[in-house]
């Protein structure tokens, strides 16, 4: 059987805001699930996303359903992302002016399967490439203990999924970022594992 006909754009410079309600949607809604567990905050989305709309070289990823937007990606240079997510290159003496940062990619639950993701991943690294003078390409994901209570009996890393993409853990390249779980009475500060890959 097939599925609905879906559509993808990229959206760069001030088109950014015209869907920036449909990501932080998304966000708050595919993130509440293992292992972000992330308990939505519209305060920490605005905060979050202007970074995406005020950075030169940004690109957000839609997929739109109809005129629903279902899914969302989005990169940005590296050099003008946030302090927290630089800080482990510079410490590494990596050049982040040529390290390409691919953000999240957020997908609603019914629409998984279909090669979207691989479809995301494919739109960004091009996009680096376009921009031109970029070595790596880089993102990171949030680490949670094998014995979590939150997580699920059929829960599957994407470790996996990012190796086929020509991904690699560097273990030497980690940070962390704050939001606040369920069940938790305030922010506090999650590991995330970086993974690059050559341009």
């Amino acid at each position: 059987m097939n599925g609905p006909v879906l559509r993808i754009e990229a959206l760069v410079g001030d088109a950014l805001t015209t869907h920036l309600e449909d990501l932080a949607r998304l966000r708050i809604e595919v993130f509440r699930d293992f292992p972000y567990l992330y308990d939505g905050d519209p305060g920490y989305e605005a905060r979050y996303l202007r970074t995406y709309v005020e950075a030169p070289g940004s690109m957000m990823v839609l997929v739109f359903d109809g005129e629903t937007v279902v899914g969302a990606s989005t990169c940005i240079p590296l050099q003008h992302e946030t302090a927290e997510i630089r800080r482990p290159f510079e410490r590494q003496g990596w050049d982040v002016a040529r390290v390409f940062y691919l953000g999240e990619s957020v997908l609603q639950r019914a629409y998984r399967g279909r090669g979207l993701g691989v479809r995301f991943f494919e739109a960004r690294e091009a996009h680096a490439r376009r921009l031109g003078g970029f070595e790596h390409a880089a993102f990171c994901g949030v680490q949670r203990p094998a014995d979590h209570p939150r997580r699920p009996g059929d829960y599957v890393p994407l470790d996996t999924f990012w190796s086929k993409r020509g991904y690699e853990r560097r273990p030497e390249l980690t940070t962390t970022l704050s939001w606040k779980d369920l069940d938790e009475p305030g922010e506090t500060p999650k590991p995330m594992q970086f993974w690059t890959k050559p341009l």
